[in-house]
């Protein structure tokens, strides 16, 4: 289906008179302009179709005097995370992130303002020797790691790199080699900066969660990583006893953020075997407080959610929803009522209109790939 043919799909879907002028300068422009920039690069998007036809019959599923509401909230209201967006996210992170966090451990070490670490050639190797025991893990596919090493060809090496957490003795053994070959290096040097990686979190759950009294995620699984391969490797393990901890999102939700600084001092107080001597919480995005829908500026959207609400997302994963205090699935997983799409998949966060197919009743905008035991 071309744009034109697509377009007046949409205008006979919500009602517009094809020969008004304010309609084909305004909402025409705004959505050819849209699909082309943003939307029309989702992942998930059937063969064939793209965004306008998508939203039309998208549209469709809603009675006409609901329609209207539905299309404000796509064009007001949603976030829409494109590619080079995300990339540029994934780019920025060295320099924004990494570098200012060793330019600082550096200057400590050598008593030095941060901005005099490159003032001689005795800083410029310090902070080279800083950066290359930085050790960067991918905690899964999001986590961007083949964008990230184009990015940073020569100044970060592919021997400083795990693209996954499934890291093996022989794997270990080589990070460990190949860091004490590099010039300035000590025969025992370590990795003392290990930065964990993912693109997205919304409510935190992911990487770190307890349940029952029983600590599970990402983070946790982590740290059993480390503490076998410690104890099988022992000196041959490349990771100091004492190493820093960064835990990176490329996008995170302020309620994520919150969440993730509470559960890890609970963590840190009641885990024995907690592996790092300090860690800090990092994102390139902070999501604004603001960016929920809640009553009573997104009552609309909010209305037709609980009218066009189908159970049967929440039995698919009821599991998880009643870990997280759910009854239902209206507001998204852990009721984080988030309007974003990201280019590669729409989180379980945001709200079930956006991304729900169910044989009955709902049919999606964006539609979401599930990840099976996989929460954002």
């Amino acid at each position: 289906m071309n744009d034109r043919m697509a377009l007046s799909l949409l205008a006979e879907v919500m009602g517009w008179p094809e020969d008004d002028q304010a309609v084909a300068t305004h909402e025409y422009a705004w959505l050819r302009m849209m699909s082309a920039v943003k939307y029309d690069g989702y992942s998930y998007f059937r063969a064939g179709v793209r965004f306008l036809e998508s939203l039309a019959f998208w549209l469709k599923q809603f009675a006409p005097e609901d329609r209207s509401a539905a299309y404000d909230f796509i064009k007001r209201r949603l976030v829409y995370i494109s590619l080079p967006e995300m990339q540029c996210l994934v780019e920025t992170f060295l320099p924004e992130v990494v570098t200012p966090h060793v330019r600082r451990m550096v200057a400590l070490q050598l008593g030095i303002k941060p901005y005099e670490v490159w003032a001689d050639k005795s800083g410029a190797d310090a902070f080279k020797r800083c950066l290359r025991k930085t050790l960067f893990v991918g905690m899964s596919d999001g986590s961007r790691i083949d964008m990230l090493r184009r990015a940073n060809a020569g100044r970060i090496s592919t021997e400083q790199v795990v693209p996954m957490m499934n890291v093996d003795k022989e794997k270990w053994l080589d990070l460990s080699k190949n860091l004490r070959q590099v010039q300035g290096m000590t025969p025992c040097e370590k990795f003392d900066c290990v930065y964990l990686i993912d693109d997205f979190t919304a409510s935190g759950t992911t990487f770190i969660r307890n349940i029952d009294g029983a600590w599970k995620g990402k983070l946790k699984k982590f740290n059993d990583l480390i503490r076998s391969a410690r104890d099988e490797l022992d000196d041959e393990f490349p990771i100091a006893e004492n190493y820093e901890l960064h835990i990176h999102h490329y996008i995170s939700s302020a309620q994520a953020r919150l969440a993730l600084v509470e559960r890890l001092e609970l963590a840190k107080a009641e885990w024995s075997e907690w592996t790092c001597s300090d860690y800090k919480v990092t994102e390139s995005l902070l999501l604004p407080d603001s960016l929920p829908l809640a009553r009573p500026i997104d009552g609309a959207m909010l209305d037709l959610g609980d009218k066009y609400y189908d159970h049967e997302i929440f039995t698919r994963a009821e599991k998880h929803c009643r870990e997280a205090g759910q009854s239902d699935m209206k507001l998204g997983y852990a009721n984080c009522a988030l309007p974003i799409v990201l280019e590669h998949n729409t989180p379980n966060n945001s709200v079930p209109l956006l991304w729900a197919e169910t044989t009955g009743k709902m049919r999606s905008l964006f539609y979401r790939r599930d990840r099976h035991g996989s929460l954002q």
